[in-house]
């Protein structure tokens, strides 16, 4: 029987991340998840499949994941109205309540479920473990978009300090840590943090080569209405530009001021891509051209075939 003869695409795509996967093996990627990529249990599959695969390449991954669309939902469900400000939610004792059983139940647990699925060794943790994050409740503040008044977020935390030494134990025992934002303060009162913020703070305190979004857009637009202006890459002035202009969009926000603080903490390079677009992980990380945007310091780090192939 003769055998089928196989393609050479495969090989030369294996052959041009070859650079990449020297360059990344036993680098920390910080993988965060949006909750609005894991409605769905085939991208939660999809996902969490190129996660193993980063790690089977050598790459030690850290997952951070949301859940905003799913405690909405229950928020709903139990008659109660979710409020948002300038992107990012306002936690009443209720839904403080909500995101303990969204987050740390359902979201983290179904991930850890397709990692089983999958074969891949993972490990649920949340902020409030081992001292992982801790913070402190937000005073009233005034939000960029939000009108003069000081807006009261209730529940939700900004972050004091990474303790990152559980995450350290879990890589070194070849697991992925699965990470719940959720968080408390000193004293053990729970705290509801941003995901993105905690992604970007976990991203510096582990010294990450890559802080990786994934979200429902493909990526940053120039223009946000229009899903043809993808910026393949961008620098913090560009990204503070089109903050000033008005062109990021309330859910934006928050992720741009986790890009700067990831940035500027020393996490060279960060990604945002979209999760529902087939191998976008791996095409962002292993190609250069890319599939979503890359956010530098400087457009000066670019290598010459990225900026080439970014024309």
């Amino acid at each position: 029987m003769n055998r089928s003869r196989p393609s050479g695409t495969g090989f030369g795509a294996l052959r041009a991340a070859a650079p990449y996967l020297r360059l990344y093996r036993n680098r920390v990627f910080v993988v965060k998840l949006g909750g609005e990529v894991l409605s769905r249990s085939s991208r939660i599959e999809a996902l969490v499949e190129q996660a193993g695969v980063l790690q089977a390449l050598g790459v030690r991954v850290v997952i951070v994941h949301g859940g905003g669309p799913q405690s909405t939902e229950l928020t709903e469900r139990l008659k109660h109205k979710a409020r948002m400000v300038a992107g990012r939610r306002v936690t009443g004792p209720e839904d403080l309540k909500v995101a303990s059983y969204v987050l740390n139940g359902e979201v983290n647990t179904q991930l850890l479920a397709a990692c089983r699925a999958c074969g891949i060794p993972a490990v649920g943790l949340s902020g409030v473990d081992a001292g992982l994050v801790t913070a402190h409740r937000r005073p009233p503040v005034k939000m960029e978009g939000a009108g003069d008044e000081p807006v009261d977020f209730g529940f939700v935390g900004d972050i004091d300090e990474v303790e990152p030494a559980v995450l350290d134990l879990a890589l070194r025992e070849g697991l992925i840590p699965v990470v719940s934002p959720l968080s408390a303060d000193g004293e053990g009162n729970l705290l509801n943090i941003n995901a993105d913020t905690v992604a970007a703070s976990l991203a510096v305190a582990i010294k990450a080569e890559k802080l990786v979004l994934t979200m429902a857009a493909p990526g940053i637009l120039e223009d946000r209405s229009d899903p043809s202006t993808l910026l393949s890459y961008i620098d913090l002035d560009g990204l503070r530009k089109l903050r000033e202009q008005g062109s990021l969009g309330d859910g934006m926000l928050p992720k741009a001021t986790a890009i700067e603080s990831a940035i500027t903490g020393g996490v060279p390079r960060v990604h945002l891509v979209s999760g529902s677009t087939q191998d976008a992980l791996l095409r962002e990380v292993f190609t250069n051209e890319g599939c979503g945007t890359l956010v530098v310091r400087s457009i000066d780090a670019l290598s010459a075939e990225e900026q080439e192939a970014a024309k």
